[in-house]
């Protein structure tokens, strides 16, 4: 893995540890590992509007393994199974593709939720999406309701098809 800076007007590349991940402050604000310094010499993050990073190299870190502090484990039906909250792809997303977009649309049969969400990632090349659907009974019995499960559900699969998270799914 790799980490993207901008540092006197150029770009730099170097290799980072899964402790270069984003983390949380004692403040509760997101610790970004990328920043750039401004002219009165406080750090700032680089957003996407300023930079945009290689389309290769934004799927190389999202194909890389999540890192374990992400992992999580529940038990459904008797088995441990892993899995990562759709918050923290979001914070993966946020630190690999600065600037992504969500996008999603629902539909409600009576008895069934369907959520189809797109997921648009800005590269230097250009704009690059994938969608994937999201499905929950009504009747849920689980954490969450059955929208906002099939949403996490539906970003979870677009997160895969760029890659992020993939490795779990062998």
């Amino acid at each position: 893995m790799k980490e993207v800076t901008l540092h006197n007007g150029k770009i730099q590349i170097t290799p980072y540890g899964e402790s270069s991940a984003p983390k949380r402050t004692s403040h509760g604000s997101e610790e970004t590992s990328n920043p750039v310094s401004s002219r009165n010499g406080q750090q700032k993050p680089i957003y996407h509007k300023e930079f945009k990073r290689p389309l290769l190299e934004i799927l190389e870190d999202l194909r890389t393994p999540i890192p374990k502090r992400f992992v999580k484990q529940k038990v459904i039906k008797g088995n441990r199974i892993e899995y990562v909250r759709w918050t923290d792809l979001a914070k993966l997303l946020d630190f690999y593709a600065p600037g992504y977009e969500w996008r999603v649309s629902t539909n409600f049969d009576g008895t069934q939720v369907c959520v189809h969400g797109e997921l648009t990632i800005h590269a230097a090349e250009g704009s690059f999406t994938r969608s994937a659907v999201g499905d929950e009974h009504s009747d849920v019995d689980s954490y969450g309701s059955s929208f906002t499960n099939a949403e996490a559900q539906a970003f979870r699969r677009a997160c895969g098809r760029f890659g992020l998270g993939i490795s779990m799914w062998n």
